[in-house]
């Protein structure tokens, strides 16, 4: 047998790193309203190519084609319109806040704001969302009160939390909205429990997995298909493939599939990719899969294609990794800008709404930040108290606590 030479190492490297261009040639952009919509109770090997296209609504002209479209009243496309608006606009105070030193850590959803606040009006009251920190839109979109996700943010007296997470990582159960975790895929596997003890007790409410493109590299996201295809949970699990990972590209996660939705074809669920920046496209998706989980079909995974314009949080520089120009390159554009136009399209909106609109909003967001910052910030004002760590950890304080809080005084 011949000599086959020393073994190398592979490490994957992107396309393009800072002062280079940006090019994304290979990101195939389907047609608006060329992706059929099966029928709910679809074969899975029957649209397998499902996970290697696009579905997209929103053409070019601002026009809604194809399928999918025709879901949302203007009504509800306005409010959505307001959602995104809402949820930037509170993305800037709380980036700037960071920045002056009121809270320790902020992750915007800029580029992104479609996928939560879309997905959240797809849902029905009583589904569970186990998110990653770059959903709040989830919240947004569901009328959770922008005081109190500024009060966790600058762990004050008022934050309901109690000082005991990390700013951002919320938590509502009346909201749908399961306690965020660091350890991003940890959520995949308990969404899809969640959701097999929810067919368990023959409850009708369903779950919502969510987690990032890197994180997809995690055993978690893995074993959560395994569960979820054998026991055809209730759940829709949700990768948001915004092109980067935390500080590097995603080119470490994906390895040779093609596409993040392809890896759920492995485990006969029925796998699609939309438009991650075209709200009635994330909508149509979402309500698709979600009536499949309701009507006992099983699991659907859906890859949202989009980009993470910002950072990948208050902590991180983008500019060390990847060109600065790249977000104007992407092909898919700004889902605000998107909707926007779409509204205009349809004659229920304009420029000059819009304009007020912003104003209207980035007031009520101030608002909001003042009342919030009355009950204190992170080096200002009221704290929580530190008895609090010693509450809500068991249903009744073992003896060991009750000493531990009386010697602490508190």
């Amino acid at each position: 047998m011949a000599d086959a030479g020393m073994l190398r190492f592979h490490v994957p490297e992107p396309e393009v790193r800072p002062g280079g261009t940006p090019d994304f040639s290979d990101v195939t952009i389907p047609k608006a309203g060329s992706a059929p919509r099966p029928e709910i109770d679809v074969d899975p090997r029957t649209i397998r190519d499902m996970a290697f296209s696009i579905i997209r609504v929103l053409n070019r002209a601002g026009e809604a084609v194809g399928p999918w479209a025709g879901l949302l009243s203007d009504d509800e496309l306005l409010e959505g319109l307001r959602h995104m608006m809402t949820l930037r606009s509170f993305d800037a105070r709380m980036q700037m806040a960071q920045r002056q030193g009121k809270t320790s850590f902020y992750m915007q959803h800029l580029g992104e704001e479609a996928v939560s606040c879309a997905f959240r009006k797809a849902l029905a009251p009583g589904d569970m969302n186990f998110p990653t920190y770059r959903q709040a839109g989830l919240l947004i979109a569901d009328g959770y009160p922008m005081v109190t996700m500024m009060n966790q943010i600058y762990s004050n007296e008022a934050d309901p939390l109690k000082g005991r997470q990390l700013p951002i990582m919320y938590s509502s159960k009346e909201h749908g909205f399961f306690s965020i975790s660091g350890n991003l895929a940890t959520q995949y596997i308990q969404a899809v429990g969640w959701a097999m003890a929810s067919a368990i007790s023959n409850d009708s409410k369903i779950a919502a997995a969510w987690i990032g493109d890197g994180s997809t590299a995690e055993s978690d996201f893995h074993s959560a298909l395994v569960f979820a295809s054998t026991y055809k949970a209730p759940v829709v699990l949700n990768v948001v493939n915004n092109q980067w990972a935390i500080s590097t590209f995603q080119g470490i996660a994906r390895g040779g599939s093609g596409t993040f939705a392809a890896r759920g074809l492995g485990f006969g669920i029925p796998s699609l990719r939309v438009d991650g920046n075209d709200y009635l496209a994330v909508h149509a998706v979402a309500k698709w899969a979600a009536e499949r989980a309701r009507k006992n079909l099983g699991p659907t995974l859906v890859e949202y294609v989009t980009y993470r314009v910002g950072a990948h949080s208050s902590s991180d520089d983008p500019s060390a990794y990847r060109p600065k120009a790249e977000s104007d390159a992407w092909p898919l554009g700004d889902p605000i800008v998107r909707l926007k136009n779409h509204l205009i399209q349809r004659g229920v909106w304009s420029d000059e709404r819009h304009i007020q609109a912003e104003a209207e909003i980035l007031e009520t967001v101030i608002a909001a930040q003042r009342e919030a910052e009355r009950h204190g910030t992170l080096h200002a004002g009221g704290k929580p108290s530190a008895r609090d760590m010693f509450e809500g950890v068991y249903a009744e304080m073992p003896p060991h606590l009750r000493r531990q809080r009386q010697q602490a005084g508190v």
